[in-house]
Order: structure tokens, then sequence, then C-alpha cells
């Protein structure tokens, strides 16, 4: 029985392989860009999206009712495995099909299921993520974005900010208070927000790379039907938890791919007698070896995830710091080392700040006293 699922395994993974070659011999096969798609690639992504879909690469894992194939979650760690490998982009967007989509699979009705998953897949819908406000980053409990029950609707009511894709997302995975008299993180619910309602204003923000990933939205007075609510009502937090150990965990095998890629390429770099950047460039390699052990920890240990994403975080920014120090005076100018250097400190606030990855490590993982609170 072992030999027998190890053969399909194997073959499964033959096939993924053949396609992946075949795609980037086509030239249709959309290069790897990481969590958060580049508006440059808006459209090249979409299409990519839709050639998996109609090739039976998309949702592997996901049930066949709901555009599917029905296999099972090892079939979609290989295809991490081999796009991570092939250096090809393995979803449209990690907001769409790892958060939303699994938090329908994971909370919703079959009604919603049906209605947001097939075009997910098929990339006819882009999604975003309607977390985040300007007074409550990583501090979700505090947010004060309100939905209020009306009779069949929602009124929502509230600022977002830092939302990736917004300005082409049809969708959106929304958190907002339906329960202010509740304890913080009990009065809060999960909604399935159709980006195109009356009320909703995208406004893109300019990062000092010149680029517009990311957007603030406002709401104001959106009708929102109240079957967009998913899970629970006032139980948005356990829904919002699951999809944020999503955000912030790794596809094992597949992040210690990419991760391999990127040490062979810092082992390329000749420094001659400079034994000061010789020193950064050990230390990180040092960082990349410990952090491919513990990205092999994270799928079985989730709760190591926190540690994972701090950990990659400050090594991208320790990376293209080093990159930039290489080039010198060069690193001035526009170019692609310049702009990774000056986009990487923002992924410390991106998917829950390294502050607070260092207060849940401290707290959850070693079990040291919690952070006092400002009286």
């Amino acid at each position: 029985m072992y030999e027998n699922r190890t053969q399909v395994m194997d073959e499964f993974r033959t096939r993924v392989v053949d396609f992946l070659q075949a795609s980037i011999a086509e030239g249709t096969a959309c290069p790897a860009f990481g969590a958060i798609l580049p508006p440059e690639l808006h459209d090249e992504a979409r299409r990519w999206q839709a050639g998996m879909a109609a090739a039976g690469m998309a949702g592997l894992h996901w049930p066949s009712a709901f555009g599917g194939q029905g296999l099972t979650r090892a079939h979609s760690t290989i295809w991490f495995e081999e796009c991570a490998r092939a250096d090809v982009a393995p979803y449209i967007n990690l907001q769409g099909i790892i958060l939303a989509g699994e938090a329908i699979l994971r909370a919703g009705t079959d009604e919603q299921r049906a209605e947001h998953l097939p075009s997910t897949l098929t990339g006819e819908t882009l999604w975003c993520q309607l977390f985040s406000e300007p007074g409550s980053g990583s501090d979700l409990a505090s947010l004060s974005t309100a939905a209020v029950l009306d009779g069949e609707r929602f009124i929502v009511n509230g600022q977002k900010v830092w939302s990736s894709n917004a300005q082409f997302a049809e969708k959106a995975i929304l958190m907002a208070r339906t329960n202010p008299d509740a304890a913080p993180h009990r009065g809060i619910s999960f909604f399935l927000l159709d980006m195109s309602l009356p009320g909703i204003e995208v406004r893109p923000i300019k990062q000092m790379t010149g680029d517009q990933e990311f957007c603030e939205v406002f709401m104001t007075d959106v009708e929102m039907p109240a079957d967009a609510l998913l899970g629970d009502l006032d139980n948005g937090w356990a829904v919002a938890m699951n999809v944020l150990i999503d955000e912030r965990g790794s596809f094992g095998e597949a992040g210690v791919i990419s991760l391999g890629r990127e040490l062979d390429r810092l082992g390329e770099y000749e420094l001659g007698d400079d034994h000061v950047l010789t020193d950064r460039l050990a230390g990180l390699v040092g960082q990349g070896k410990a952090l491919m052990s513990l990205l092999r920890r994270v799928g079985a240990e989730p709760t190591m995830a926190p540690a994972a994403k701090l950990m990659r975080t400050e090594m991208a920014v320790a990376t293209h710091g080093l990159r930039a120090a290489i080039r010198g005076p060069q690193a001035m100018l526009d170019d692609d080392v310049t702009r990774e250097m000056l986009y990487s400190p923002g992924m410390r606030v991106a998917g829950g700040s390294s502050e607070i990855q260092r207060n849940i490590i401290g707290e959850r993982l070693l079990g040291l006293p919690k952070e006092p609170k400002p009286s």
C-alpha cells in the first residue's frame, strides 16, 4: 500500500514538473513574487491562475464540487515545492488562495463555497485583506470599523490600511466590530465583502520605491448583505486567527527550497579582502541555515510560525542591506538592488509587525510574562 501511494505521488510530481516546464517554455508561467502580488504583474498573474485552473493545477486539495481537484494536501505540498524549484508563482495571490480560500473552506456554508471558491481558482475573483487600521495595526483586537446589523444587511463604517491589491480586488476578507459591548476579542465578526458596493473608496498608497502595492480603504454606510458573514456572529476572531497562522506560516519544504536558492546567490558574491562584508555575509549564511531548519519544523508545529516569520523578515532586510553595501555608491541608483533595499523594511510591518512576533514568541512559546500595558 505504501509503495503504491509513493508511486502515485511520484507520478503526480512528474506531471507537475512537466506542466511547469512546458508553461515556462511557452512563456505563460508567472515568475514567483512572494506573498504580495506586484501591480505590474496583475494581468500576467490573472492569466497564469486561469491557466493553472484549466490544467487541473489549482485548488488541488479543495473539493471538486467547488472547483477544486478533490486530492489531498500532500498533492498541494508537491505543487508548492515544484513551483519553488521552478521559481514560479504557485497562485495569483496569498490573500485569495490561502487566506480567503482556506477560511471559506473551513468556516463557510456550502452556498458561500459555491459562490466564491470556483471563481477564486480561475482568477476571475481577486481578493484583498481588510484587517489593519490606522489605530490598530498588529493589535487587531482594538479595531474600530463597525458592522451594524440592520434587518437583512450590515451597515459598515470604518477605515482599513495596508491592503495589498485592494485597487484591483473584486472581494475582500473583512474584520469588523459587531458587538461594541463585548470583550475586544469577542465582539468581532469576519465577512466576505464585495468591493464594488457603494460607499467603498480605495486610495493607493505611494511607497518610497515609487510603487503602489498597498491601499487605504474607506467604508461609508456600506450596505453589506447579511449572508456576507463568514462563521458565527461575534466569533470572527477564531476565523481570523486561523487565517493569520496561514499567512505567517510557510509551506514546509517549499520555503526551504526558495531560501536555499537565496543562500546559493549569497555564496556567489566575491568580496575579496573586505573582512567586514565577509563577516556580514557569513552571518547571513548562518542565519539562513538556522531558518531552513526552523521552516522544516513549522509544518509539524504551526506555533513556530511567528519565529519563522520574524527570522525570514530580518534576514531579508539584512540581505538587501548587504547587497547595497557591496554595490557601494552605485546602490544610490534606481535599480533592483536599491528598490529591494527600500522595500524590505516594510516587511517588518506586513503580516504582523516584528515587535508583535517577538511578543508572541516570548509570551506564548517561552512562557515569559506578558508585556505591560500602558495605564
